[in-house]
């Protein structure tokens, strides 16, 4: 048997260990979301509530890198034709395990830092702070629109064996409910949960 079969059949084996995990109160919460203007441009700041399977926890301290994209959506309707999209941004934050220095690696948008534990990891990926979403020459200060906003695990970027898997299993899709708010240039953007 080659090199190359081993390695894809060991993966497939610890891959299918992780899902053998029972099912808890895992997911993803959206806590707190703010938009603030600063100068031309404006800032999400929003906090979530990340729980990950015991599966999940292990597949991670084995090597394993979760992927957790965040999306932001802006949007107005309009009654005669499709509602408009101003804004429509993504950002992904990496979720890592080192093993020499035993601790949790979080990469985003060009910031790396770690953490200790796994919960502080969590707490980190989960926060966003002055996040550029849009500009304000996107929308129009007379108009209301509605802001979207959910996080969630991307399978995509999971090794192939684990994507076949996760595909199937409860455990591995976790995701945020889309959180939908009112946004008004000239009003207060604050939401707390």
């Amino acid at each position: 048997m080659s090199q190359r079969i081993k390695q894809f059949a060991f993966c497939c084996l610890l891959a299918l260990s992780f899902f053998s995990g029972t099912s808890g109160a895992e997911g993803i919460k959206i806590k707190s979301v703010e938009l603030e203007r600063a100068d031309n441009d404006w800032l999400l700041n929003a906090a979530f509530q990340i729980e990950l399977s015991p599966g999940l926890e292990e597949a991670v301290q084995k090597g394993v890198v979760l992927y957790f994209q965040s999306e932001f959506e802006l949007s107005r309707s309009r009654w005669y034709w499709f509602d408009e999209r101003p804004a429509l941004v993504q950002r992904q934050t990496r979720l890592s395990y080192q093993p020499l220095t035993q601790q949790y690696r979080i990469a985003s948008e060009g910031f790396t830092f770690s953490a200790p534990t796994i919960s502080e990891a969590l707490q980190a990926v989960g926060s966003i702070g002055g996040w550029r979403v849009f500009e304000n020459s996107q929308i129009d200060p007379g108009k209301s629109y509605t802001a979207s906003l959910r996080m969630t695990l991307d399978l995509s970027k999971l090794p192939k064996p684990f994507q076949v898997n996760a595909l199937n299993n409860r455990d591995w899709n976790i995701s945020s409910d889309w959180l939908r708010f009112p946004f008004s240039p000239n009003g207060p953007n604050l939401i707390k949960r």
